[in-house]
């Protein structure tokens, strides 16, 4: 048999450049495994896992840190979560914000970055999300990964034909058992999610939680948006905290929670604990389905000319011109809404109050950029 050399180096070269990109491909899966490094402040007081609390997510992809401060005042407590979807970047980087700064005067704060650590791990498929954001600090450069809206299909699979969310017999699409904030109340033995649901519900009532936020970003079409999302017995403080957001220039929706639409958090943190929920949506463009070329400045700048022509026809909820929707600005929301709806609850609750600061000014933020307020790696 004759070996015809000519064709050995082009064959030599595909199995190079095939081992090439398998190594390539591996190490990109890899690195997003890799969480990233938190700097808290000096009042953290300690730091726990939800493994802590439900052991069946010990070495799992759904375990993650729960931060607590607590200050010299005995007072109330209070719950922040952001991450339950990782793709909802400033509602991550809020959480991230608020452990490199807060300070805690009287009661006690528990902060959860990610939520869904899960869902951190991966993007969406056929989304063009970066798997990366990265802001500029003192120090140098800090990297954030941006994730998916769900758990890692390789942390839980297979999906179900339908999902049957298990408290109320709601059914769902099937990959809506991979959504956190579908599972709740959660399930201390389920799938991965609802183990990760079932901690954070029995955090609030282990801990008695006094207030809890979840913190959401969504498109700008979407209709609940720039909104703060509350049950029958967060009205009062929501209602409350939006005329004092909107006299300070703050334009936010107060949204009542469907007593029938199951599995979300505002939903059943108000049925099974004695927390009043309050759920945070800001307007991101690079979720949306009217959104142009999609990288890592259209989800930290919020610039996309597609919107600001969507906006002149009037098909989305927010206004949206050329100076777009930034990341600092959607963060600074955030923290104007919490800050609000804390002192509401502190005005309503004066036995149990939460003194809490440290944190910068929204619109300071928005003005130097969160780099500056970001600790250097």
């Amino acid at each position: 048999m004759t070996i015809d050399r000519s064709r050995l180096v082009p064959a030599g070269m595909c199995f190079l450049g095939t081992i090439l990109l398998v190594v390539f491909s591996a190490r990109t899966f890899l690195v997003q495994h890799e969480s990233e490094v938190l700097y808290p402040t000096v009042g953290l007081t300690r730091v726990f896992t939800l493994s802590d609390i439900n052991p069946n997510l010990a070495g799992t992809a759904g375990d993650t840190d729960v931060y607590v401060y607590e200050g010299p005042g005995t007072g109330g407590s209070l719950l922040i979560i952001g991450g339950t979807h990782a793709s909802e970047i400033a509602g991550y980087m809020t959480v991230a914000l608020l452990v490199e700064s807060l300070q805690v005067e009287v009661g006690r704060v528990f902060l959860i970055p990610r939520a869904n650590a899960s869902g951190a791990t991966h993007t969406e498929p056929q989304e063009a999300h970066p798997q990366y954001v990265v802001f500029e600090t003192a120090g140098g450069p800090r990297s954030f990964r941006f994730g998916a809206r769900f758990t890692n299909p390789i942390h839980q699979w297979p999906d179900p034909e339908v999902y049957v969310q298990p408290v109320s017999g709601t059914v769902l699409a099937g990959n809506e058992t991979r959504n956190l904030n579908r599972a709740y109340p959660g399930i201390a033995d389920g799938n991965l999610t609802e183990r990760i649901a079932w901690a954070i519900t029995e955090l609030i009532r282990r801990e008695d939680i006094d207030l809890s936020f979840d913190i959401h970003e969504s498109s700008p079409e979407y209709p609940v948006i720039n909104a703060i999302v509350a049950s029958e017995v967060s009205q009062d403080v929501a209602s409350f905290a939006t005329i004092m957001l909107q006299v300070d220039g703050w334009e936010f929706t107060l949204e009542p929670s469907p007593p029938n639409f199951h599995g979300l958090s505002h939903r059943e943190w108000t049925d099974y604990t004695n927390t009043r929920p309050i759920l945070l949506e800001t307007a991101n463009p690079a979720m949306g389905r009217l959104r142009g070329r999609t990288n890592a400045d259209l989800a930290i700048l919020g610039k996309d000319e597609q919107y600001v022509a969507a906006a002149r026809i009037g098909i989305v909820n927010v206004p949206f011109d050329e100076d777009g929707i930034s990341i600092e600005r959607r963060i600074a929301r955030n923290l104007a809404a919490i800050a609000a709806i804390v002192d509401a609850y502190n005005t309503l609750e004066p036995e149990r109050i939460i003194a809490v600061g440290g944190w910068p000014d929204p619109r300071e933020l928005m003005e130097n950029g969160l780099g500056s307020y970001l600790a250097s790696p």
